[in-house]
């Protein structure tokens, strides 16, 4: 069956997810590291950059054989348009201009999104915070597959058209597991990538939005960088739902490899990451961690363990219980609170475990850092 997957179903955990209490232990011995907090006063130009010279070489690119199209789409504007997407989970964290700041880094995600050729930024935000908050949750965090993902690609083949369609599934699967009506800047968002697309076809032609889409379909589907996908969360080594990767993209990628970090202090920018593990070294030594994305590729497309399955799921009403009365992610009435902000009376409830980090003692659900002073949008 060309490799059929061995996985039937997720790996089902009854722990909060590590980070907070990483984070809370790290911040007790580094204090240093909130030092490392804030804008990056770099990246609003090297985002700015990176732009401009993909709408510029689309109108040259444009001219060009449809095969050299394609060709520069998946090593060229592609890769751009990929780093690009990376640029936006950053700004989705205010690292542009800072808390105090959200529609200066909301617009300025507008702006990173424009040669993307599909309106994606404040959608992205919206979902985002949710994954970092509960991360793994069942119907919550919508970065996990969806059970069809599970059922449906589970032989060789068919893995590797799952990586091929992970733009299609990651970009379209949040409005399927959790739809919500859209917001007033979700609506601004459309409107300017419209405008931008509309006024690049008639100024530069309909092959220069094409190189820019192409692109952007082609570099996050079967493509290296593509990879940062899987080796985040999938579980390549029993009980860690968490992972970085230390190699050569993270310099195309604004350090998206340093994940383990970043979801342990996900307001430090990328730029800041690899200082973090430096510092910390002794947190971040000891835990599994990817050296080629190559590699990740290769491995979940062979090793019968790997698949959509792989990942660490929970749901908080096995955590804390079916009662209101001990679980504060329920309503009096026992339905799932909104996700807007941390639930009142969450400390000291649970323990929680990863590896070796199964000794942490109580710490509280994750919220991110509450120094985020933003209005939800």
């Amino acid at each position: 069956m060309g490799g059929r997957v061995s996985r039937t179903d997720f790996e089902w955990v009854y722990t909060q997810h590590p980070h907070v209490a990483r984070r809370k232990l790290i911040l007790e011995k580094h204090p240093e590291i909130k030092q490392l907090m804030g804008p990056d006063p770099h990246f609003k130009y090297i985002v700015s950059a990176m732009v401009i010279f993909n709408i510029v070489s689309s109108y040259y690119i444009g001219k060009l054989p449809l095969v050299w199209i394609l060709v520069l789409a998946y090593t060229l504007g592609g890769v751009i348009n990929h780093s690009l997407t990376l640029a936006i989970h950053d700004i989705s964290h205010n690292v542009v201009f800072g808390n105090y700041y959200p529609m200066a880094n909301r617009l300025f995600g507008m702006w990173a999104n424009l040669p993307i050729g599909a309106p994606m930024s404040i959608s992205f935000k919206k979902y985002h915070v949710e994954h970092h908050r509960y991360q793994s949750t069942d119907l919550y965090d919508v970065d996990l597959p969806t059970r069809f993902e599970g059922v449906f690609f589970r032989n060789i083949p068919l893995k590797i058209l799952w990586i091929f369609l992970q733009p299609f599934f990651y970009s379209l699967r949040p409005f399927i597991v959790r739809p919500k009506p859209p917001t007033a800047l979700e609506l601004l968002n459309v409107a300017i990538q419209v405008v931008f697309d509309t006024l690049l076809v008639y100024f530069f032609g309909w092959w220069s939005l094409f190189y820019l889409i192409a692109g952007t379909i082609l570099a996050m589907g079967l493509h290296p960088m593509s990879a940062h996908f899987i080796a985040e969360h999938y579980m390549f080594a029993k009980g860690y739902e968490t992972y970085s990767y230390y190699g050569v993209w993270n310099h195309l990628t604004f350090n998206v490899g340093y994940h383990m970090e970043h979801h342990d202090f996900p307001y430090i920018p990328g730029s800041r990451l690899p200082e973090v593990k430096r510092i910390a070294a002794e947190f971040y030594d000891v835990l599994p961690h990817h050296t080629s994305w190559l590699k990740v590729l290769w491995d979940f497309v062979l090793d019968r363990e790997m698949g959509p399955f792989a990942r660490v799921k929970r749901n908080y009403g096995d955590v804390f219980g079916k009662d209101s009365k001990y679980n504060p992610y329920l309503h009096a009435d026992n339905t799932m609170v909104p996700v807007l902000g941390k639930p009142e009376g969450l400390d000291d409830r649970r323990h929680m475990s990863e590896g070796q980090t199964s000794s942490v003692g109580n710490i509280e659900v994750s919220t991110e850092n509450e120094s985020d002073h933003e209005k939800t949008n």
